[in-house]
């Protein structure tokens, strides 16, 4: 009999991460659905959900390139601990602001926190398991990782929905808490990795590491920057509260599933990619899965049926997801861990201000043209970003399989942190 190849479900602090993963970004789901539904209940103002994006935007600006400097230079899984709590002290904000019936203004200020979190969770969160795992187990555990992840953003949605029909918003901000509060608890079984001590003088070569490696590394820039073209210009999840108001009547509830429709899409395309050989030309695939995410934004956006809404926003989450774990694995693959937290920093903040800006473009646009042209303008700006990054990035399309790809380190000079070892 062959034996089992090994699996990175074979190592318990992987299965207790994705365990707690899950409740955290349930946690995560459930805030946004209902703080949407709430801010727009309270104004139906478009742009009280555009100011969203930018309250959600604006710390991690500040905070992200710290943020990945540190998680370069201290234990990345005690970082993860001090971003969930802060997200803990977030929902519970809301909590308190829903039950004592707060000015809408003090909503954003607990949307704040959520920012601040994330300014610390991107770049220590993320890359807690590649510290852990040997390079061939990347490809494998992204896709479990991000199975996880996509189930919870179908049932995180649909749950928030639910819980704000059932007891208001008040309930499920003390939900996503406890979500919150088990991936904490269940960090605790996730070995510490410390970076062995460092000089004391800092350069700032050292402090921008990050951003000269994406910038002379063309083929991840070329990546990055068409996922946060294509997420600011298409996405559509941020009007949602409106499509379900005011163009197909229905309420929370809906939202909540329509908000999971691009996670049941994207979970069934993750757990796909776990099962079947990479691409051959993974950077081809990048551009087709682009595309293809504007033209499901274009249909959602002229759809007038909760069904046909529906299908559209699931094959926005099968697209998305094909970006994604190209976007994830050609990372991991390719920057030294030394380098990873400030490489993962500087990568989400090309993923936040596409999600947040984009969050405040979809509403201002909403404001100012209508929802619908709103939208339906935004997917067809991703398909004309898949067609120029082809001319800008002709190094994207000749990308080579994932799996020939290694570490390399175009700026060998520059005074790096030596590599972290187990503790």
């Amino acid at each position: 009999m062959t034996a089992r190849p090994p699996s990175p479900l074979d190592h318990g602090f992987v299965r207790a991460y994705l365990a707690g993963r899950f409740p955290a970004v349930l946690g995560t789901q459930i805030v946004s659905t209902a703080a949407g539904w709430q801010l727009y209940e309270r104004t139906s103002d478009p742009w009280a959900l555009a100011a969203v994006g930018l309250v959600e935007l604006a710390p991690v600006l500040v905070l992200i390139i710290p943020a990945g400097n540190l998680a370069d230079r201290a234990p990345r899984r005690n970082i993860a601990i001090g971003a969930h709590a802060t997200l803990v002290a977030s929902a519970l904000s809301l909590a308190l602001i829903s039950a004592l019936d707060a000015p809408t203004f003090a909503i954003y200020f607990a949307l704040a926190l959520v920012g601040v979190a994330r300014a610390f969770a991107a770049p220590s969160v993320g890359t807690i398991l590649p510290q852990l795992l040997a390079p061939s187990e990347f490809a494998v555990a992204n896709a479990y990782a991000s199975s996880t992840f996509q189930v919870a953003t179908i049932t995180g949605p649909a749950l928030g929905g639910f819980l704000v029909d059932l007891g208001g918003p008040t309930l499920a901000y003390a939900i996503a808490a406890l979500g919150h509060l088990t991936f904490i608890a269940l960090l605790g079984f996730v070995p510490v990795v410390r970076p062995p001590p460092n000089p004391s003088t800092r350069h700032a070569r050292d402090f921008l590491a990050g951003f000269r490696f994406i910038r002379r590394n063309r083929v991840f820039l070329a990546a990055i920057t068409l996922d946060m073209f294509a997420v600011l210009l298409g996405g559509a999840v941020a009007l949602l509260p409106i499509f379900v108001k005011d163009v197909l009547h229905l309420g929370p509830t809906e939202l909540g599933w329509l908000r999971a429709a691009p996670g049941i899409g994207a979970t069934l395309m993750a757990l796909t990619l776990a099962r079947i050989s990479p691409w051959r030309h993974p950077g081809k695939a990048l551009l087709v899965a682009v595309a293809g995410f504007g033209l499901a934004t274009i249909g959602f956006g002229l759809s007038e049926h909760f069904a046909l809404s529906f299908a559209c926003l699931f094959l926005t989450g099968v697209f998305d997801e094909i970006s994604v774990l190209i976007r994830i694995t050609l990372e991991q693959l390719i920057t030294p861990d030394r380098l990873r937290g400030r490489v993962a920093s500087i990568n989400h903040i090309f993923i936040g201000f596409s999600n947040q800006f984009g969050a405040f473009r979809s509403g201002a646009a909403a404001a100012l043209i209508g929802p619908v042209a709103a939208v339906v303008l935004g997917g067809v700006g991703s398909i004309l970003v898949a067609l120029a990054m082809i001319r800008l990035f002709p190094e994207l399309v000749r990308l080579a399989p994932l799996a020939t790809l290694s570490p390399s380190d175009p700026d060998d000079d520059a005074p790096l942190s030596p590599l972290p070892t187990p503790r």
